[in-house]
C-alpha cells in the first residue's frame, strides 16, 4: 500500500487542489459567486462604457488607457483574491497525543460512588507577551495549547495563528499568513468600484453634452452605465466599510475576533505597538513560512507506551498472587487491621469453646475485648463482614495478623478459661 501524503490524510475540512499545492476552505464554491461579482461588472464596463470613451479625449491614448487600466486592475484584484483564498492562512499542526508535560491526575466520582483517578489537563495557562501575562487555552480537537491570538475555526476545523475571521466570500480563514493579501483585496475592490462608478457617471455626462438633453435622455441612451453606477454604489457600502474597519483594526493592532469578543471587557491590548509600527508589522514584515508541508509523506508514528492509571478500586486477584495496595487504601489500613484482628480472635474463641465442649460457660464479648486490650476496636456487628471492606484482597491482611498474633491470643484465652 502506497504511503499517503499529508493533504490526503488531512483531518481538517479543507479542500486541496494540484496535489496539495493549493488549499481552500470547505466553502470554496463561494469563490464562483465572488468571481462573478467582480468580473461581470468589469466586462459590462469595458463593453458598454470604456469602449465608447476612446474617442472622447483629445488624445486617443487616454481613452485606451481607461480601458486597459480597468482590465489590468481587475486582474490585480483577482490575483489578490487567489492569494488570499488558496494559501495556508497559518494553520497550527495538530498533535497526535496530548502534551505529556501537562499531565495531571485528578479524582472523580462515578455513578457507583467510587472514586477513580482520571487524566486531566489545565484548560488554560499563562505565558508572557511583551512583558505582560496572556492566558492561552487548550484545544481538545488539535490537542495543543493555542499560541497567543490563535483560535480554532469551527468551519475549517483548524487552529489558525492570529485568527481574524472566516470569510465566506473568499472561502478561507483569514489569519497570520493571508491577512495582508485579504486587506489589499478588499481595498483594491473598493478602488475598482470607485473607478467604474466614476467613469460610468462621466459617460452619462458625455451623452448629455452630445444630445443637449437631460439626464433622463442620457440614462435611456446608456442603461448599462446606470446599472453599473447603482451596483458600485451598493458595493461601496460593503467593501468600503470593510476597508475602513480594517484600517482601524490595523492601526490598533487588533483582529476582528478580538474586537468583537473582548470589546466589552475593556482589557489592555498587549499587542499594540503604536499606529506606525502596527502598519509596518502588517505590510512590511516577511510572511512567515507555513508550518505544514502538505505534499510530504505521512510519517508512521512510533507506538508510544501506554500510561498506566492505577484504579482506586481494583478487582480481586483470581490467580492467588497478591496485588499491590492502592495508596488510598493505606489511609484506612489501621481500621482494616483492627477489624481483621477482631474477626479472627472471635473465630479462635469459638473454636476453643467447641474443642473444650460444654464444661465451661461460654465466653462473652467483653472477655474477648479484654483479651485484645484497650486499644482494640469495639465489637463490630456481623453486618460489617458483608460490607464493601469485605473484599478478598483487603482481608489478606488478616492472614498476616493471624500468623503473628494467633499464639498469643490462644494462650490468653486459655488462661481466662481456667479461671
Amino acid at each position: 500500500m502506497a504511503a499517503k501524503r499529508v493533504y490526503e490524510a488531512w483531518k481538517g475540512s479543507n479542500k486541496f487542489f494540484c496535489g496539495g499545492r493549493l488549499i481552500f476552505g470547505p466553502d470554496a464554491r463561494s469563490l464562483l459567486v465572488t468571481l462573478l461579482l467582480i468580473i461581470g461588472p468589469v466586462v459590462l464596463f469595458c463593453v458598454f462604457v470604456a469602449r465608447h470613451l476612446r474617442h472622447e479625449f483629445p488624445s486617443y491614448d487616454i481613452g485606451y488607457a481607461i480601458l486597459v487600466l480597468a482590465v489590468l486592475f481587475n486582474i490585480y484584484v483577482l490575483i489578490l483574491l487567489f492569494l488570499t483564498s488558496s494559501r495556508d492562512p497559518g494553520i497550527v499542526p495538530r498533535n497526535s497525543h496530548p502534551p505529556e508535560e501537562e499531565f495531571r491526575y485528578d479524582s472523580s466520582v462515578d455513578i457507583g460512588g467510587r472514586q477513580t483517578p482520571s487524566l486531566q489537563f489545565p484548560r488554560t495557562k499563562e505565558i508572557m507577551v511583551n512583558g505582560l501575562p496572556v492566558r492561552v487555552k487548550y484545544c481538545d480537537t488539535c490537542m495543543l495549547y493555542r499560541p497567543p491570538r490563535c483560535s480554532h475555526c469551527s468551519i475549517c476545523n483548524n487552529c489558525v495563528e492570529r485568527f481574524d475571521h472566516h470569510c465566506p466570500w473568499v472561502g478561507q480563514c483569514i489569519g497570520l499568513r493571508n491577512y495582508r493579501f485579504f486587506f489589499l483585496f478588499v481595498s483594491s475592490a473598493t478602488i475598482l468600484c470607485i473607478y467604474v462608478f466614476s467613469f460610468s457617471a462621466f459617460y452619462i455626462k458625455v451623452l448629455m453634452n452630445h444630445y443637449d438633453g437631460t439626464v433622463w435622455k442620457a440614462m435611456k441612451e446608456s442603461p448599462a452605465s446606470v446599472i453599473l453606477m447603482a451596483y458600485c454604489f451598493i458595493s461601496l457600502w460593503f467593501v468600503g466599510g470593510l476597508t475602513g474597519f480594517h484600517l482601524y483594526l490595523i492601526g490598533t493592532n487588533q483582529t476582528t475576533y478580538e474586537n468583537f469578543r473582548y470589546r466589552a471587557d475593556n482589557r489592555m491590548n498587549v499587542y499594540n505597538r503604536g499606529c506606525l509600527n502596527n502598519f509596518l508589522e502588517v505590510f512590511c514584515t516577511k510572511v512567515s513560512p507555513s508550518r505544514n508541508n502538505f505534499r510530504a509523506l505521512v510519517q508512521e508514528e512510533v507506538q508510544r507506551p501506554t500510561i498506566q492509571v492505577i484504579s482506586r478500586d481494583p478487582e480481586p486477584d483470581l490467580s492467588g498472587d497478591r496485588r499491590p495496595k492502592v495508596e488510598d487504601d493505606l489511609d484506612i489500613g489501621e481500621d482494616l487491621l483492627k477489624i481483621s484482628q477482631r474477626r479472627n480472635i472471635e473465630e479462635i474463641v469459638d473454636e476453643d469453646i467447641r474443642s473444650r465442649g460444654s464444661n465451661g460457660p461460654p465466653h462473652s464479648t467483653s472477655e474477648v475485648d479484654s483479651a485484645m486490650g484497650s486499644d482494640r476496636a469495639p465489637t463490630i456487628r456481623s453486618e460489617a463482614r458483608h460490607s464493601s471492606w469485605g473484599r478478598s484482597e483487603n482481608w489478606e491482611i488478616a492472614s498476616e495478623v493471624l500468623a503473628n498474633n494467633a499464639p498469643e491470643s490462644r494462650s490468653t484465652v486459655a488462661s481466662e478459661a481456667r479461671q
